[in-house]
């Protein structure tokens, strides 16, 4: 589904990935760790398209077509989607509104009745024990923490992309709210065998509910060891200070 061969990437002139290579297929999960300032954020945001993130050396191609250089709007439409750690706040746009507008630019065949789409929505809020009137305020202006995951999570259920990365989207949460994350996510897993999911995190919690496919170590900007499930208790008895030394 996603390969990323030889990726470099820089930020204001300063490189953040060195030569990484990742190649994600259909239905799988696949586990980023590592610790603050190895470039796991920049390989989410380089992978959605985000313009400060300049790709100064190899390529990108995701469902066999090159997005190396597509905005992020296109390859949105793609089906890739990436939760924010800070999402911004957009005064004036309702939640519903981008909902459905979101929903029509990613499914332009899908014939949408107003009412039947609302009804689908306000189940998935039941699910994610929200009220109603969330539908009605401004994106997320003046959300609380736990809201603004709650609504990325409303958008990959309505949304439904085919490629989900979730970027530290376990920093923060509680066990209940954690245990709402990985219930979202299985739940997609199960509705699609071919969607497939980039967990980017620090900690083995969210890991400990989502069971990853593949796990790797991103140290440096370079993916320094990989593994299958069992690779994640091993960081965790080891530190990353045991991979750093295997950085190129």
């Amino acid at each position: 589904m996603l390969n990323c061969t030889n990726l470099s990437v820089s930020i204001k002139k300063k490189t953040i990935l060195n030569d990484l290579s990742l190649a994600i297929a259909p239905g799988s999960v696949h586990a980023i760790m590592g610790p603050n300032g190895s470039g796991k954020s920049t390989l989410a945001h380089t992978i959605a398209g985000n313009p400060l993130y300049k790709v100064t050396n190899g390529d990108m191609q995701f469902r066999e077509k090159t997005i190396t250089h597509l905005a992020p709007h296109q390859r949105a439409r793609l089906g890739i989607f990436l939760s924010f750690q800070q999402p911004p706040a957009i005064p004036g746009l309702k939640v519903l509104l981008l909902l459905k507008e979101a929903y029509r630019a990613l499914h332009p065949k899908d014939d949408i009745d107003t009412e039947r789409f609302q009804q689908q929505v306000e189940q998935y809020l039941s699910l994610l024990r929200m009220d109603r009137a969330f539908l009605y305020r401004n994106c997320n202006e003046g959300f609380s923490g736990g809201e603004r995951k709650r609504f990325e999570l409303l958008q990959l259920l309505v949304l439904k992309p085919k490629f989900i990365i979730l970027d530290e989207i376990d920093s923060g949460l509680d066990v209940d709210a954690l245990a709402l994350v990985a219930r979202v996510v299985n739940m997609l897993r199960a509705q699609d065998d071919q969607r497939s999911f980039l967990i980017i995190t620090h900690y083995q919690r969210i890991l400990d509910h989502v069971q990853p496919d593949y796990v790797h170590v991103l140290c440096d900007g370079s993916i320094v060891d990989s593994g299958d499930a069992s690779l994640v208790h091993q960081v965790d008895q080891k530190g990353y200070d045991a991979y750093k030394q295997n950085t190129p």
